[in-house]
């Protein structure tokens, strides 16, 4: 037999053999490792309660206070306590909703001279940072918009747990001449304060523990 044909079928045979010997040892590697993990579900989205939230204020006419609130509005909040740097609030008020108690108070806000909520029907408020202050505290800037007036407001917070109810509580002094409420003959700071103190309790599920 010729000598370089006898070496290549050896080479060939002994390959053949390696192959079949060692084909069933990856195959029990391959099925012994681990299967990827799955990929982290997304977080849940945090939900408003509306129907626990309260948005009211609190105005002076020649002294006297006057208490108001509002009866729609929404947020969107994207937020974890332990990155507070991070996260994002937006507010929407449907100024058509405005309450003083009497149905002729209510109609008198909605004219130009105040809300002109026909025309402009919604306030806004984004924020453009939020900073934790210790103990549950925050302080959240942003810019508030009303009658197509906006101005750079700091809102400070106080944010309780109990289960999955989140609730974010506070208070600010919005200056209501800044923004056009109350124009012409309504702008005498004698008759209605400039000052306003706006109160809000804003109720949400899936929020990050503190």
């Amino acid at each position: 037999m010729n000598t370089a044909r006898f070496l290549r079928r050896s080479a060939l045979s002994a390959l053949a053999l390696s192959s079949a010997l060692l084909l069933p040892a990856f195959a029990a590697q391959a099925q012994a490792k681990p299967a990827a993990a799955p990929a982290a579900a997304a977080a849940a989205p945090i939900q408003f309660l509306a129907a626990q939230s309260e948005l009211s204020f609190i105005s002076k006419q020649m002294g006297v206070p006057v208490d108001g609130h509002f009866k729609r509005f929404d947020a969107q909040l994207a937020f974890d306590p332990k990155k507070p740097e991070a996260g994002r609030v937006s507010f929407t008020i449907d100024l058509a909703s405005v309450s003083l108690g009497a149905a002729e108070f209510d109609a008198e806000l909605a004219k130009p001279a105040w809300f002109d909520s026909k025309k402009l029907p919604q306030a806004n408020f984004q924020s453009s940072a939020i900073k934790a202050i210790g103990g549950g505290k925050f302080e959240v800037s942003g810019k508030l918009s009303i009658k197509g007036q906006s101005r750079d407001i700091v809102v400070p917070i106080t944010l309780t747990q109990s289960g999955k109810l989140s609730t974010a509580t506070g208070s600010f002094v919005l200056k209501r001449l800044e923004f056009k409420i109350g124009d012409g003959e309504w702008a005498d700071t004698s008759m209605v304060a400039n000052e306003v103190q706006v109160k809000f309790k804003l109720a949400f599920n899936g929020v990050a523990a503190l």
